[in-house]
């Protein structure tokens, strides 16, 4: 999804690239892009995780319904695979040149 964004996005990166921005903060923007949609994601799936955690009670062995520590566990390694999976369409991002995103239309 991320990298169809910032295919969308080409001209408007582009003109950032014209205007004096670096390679690293259009690889922040992206990757600050990739972590908003993560968090919302991670926020929505932990208060869906916490209603239906007492119905799965029976399924869960060794741990609590409501244990903090694996919710903090697996939000913290979707936040790692997202950083991952957004780098590479930030790293791609980067290397737009601007007079070929300009020209591009």
């Amino acid at each position: 999804m991320l990298a169809y964004d910032v295919s969308q996005r080409t001209r408007e990166i582009g003109v950032r690239g014209a205007i004096g921005a670096s390679h690293g903060e259009i690889i922040a923007l992206i990757l600050k892009q990739g972590l908003w949609k993560t968090g919302f994601g991670i926020g929505l799936g932990l208060v869906g995780a916490v209603l239906l955690s007492r119905s799965m009670t029976s399924l869960l062995f060794g741990v609590t319904p409501t244990e903090p520590l694996v919710y903090a566990a697996v939000a913290l390694v979707l936040i790692v695979v997202a950083l991952l999976a957004s780098y590479l369409p930030a790293r791609r991002a980067a290397k737009i040149d601007p007079l070929v995103a300009l020209r591009d239309e």
